[in-house]
C-alpha cells in the first residue's frame, strides 16, 4: 500500500508500548503483513487480521481499511500466543 496514510487508534498505541512493538514494525505489518483472516462485515469499515515475522518475533494486526480515504486505522498490534495459533502463526489451533 504505497502512501497510505496510518492512524492508531489508541488502544493500538497502549499495546505497542506494552508490548514493546514500534511505529517501524507496524509500517512493516500495513505495507507487507499477509492477511490471515478478513472480516468484510466489520463497521464502520472492513477489517483484517495480518502476521508478519519481523526479525525473530511473529506479529499480528488487526487493521480496518478506509479505502476511500487511503487510510488504515491500527486498531491493535500484539505478539500471538503460540497455544492458539500454528507454528507458521497463520493459523488457529481450535481444540
Amino acid at each position: 500500500m504505497n502512501h497510505t496514510k496510518i492512524t492508531l487508534r489508541v488502544h493500538a498505541v497502549q499495546r505497542m508500548f506494552e508490548r514493546g512493538i514500534s511505529m517501524e514494525e507496524v509500517r512493516a505489518l500495513v505495507s507487507e503483513g499477509q492477511t490471515i483472516e478478513y472480516r468484510p462485515k466489520d463497521s464502520p469499515y472492513p477489517s483484517r487480521l495480518v502476521h508478519l515475522k519481523v526479525g525473530h518475533r511473529h506479529l499480528h494486526a488487526v487493521l480496518a481499511d478506509n479505502a476511500t480515504e487511503n487510510e488504515v486505522f491500527v486498531v491493535t498490534v500484539y505478539e500471538p500466543d503460540p497455544a492458539l495459533w500454528d507454528r507458521t502463526f497463520t493459523r488457529r489451533i481450535y481444540p
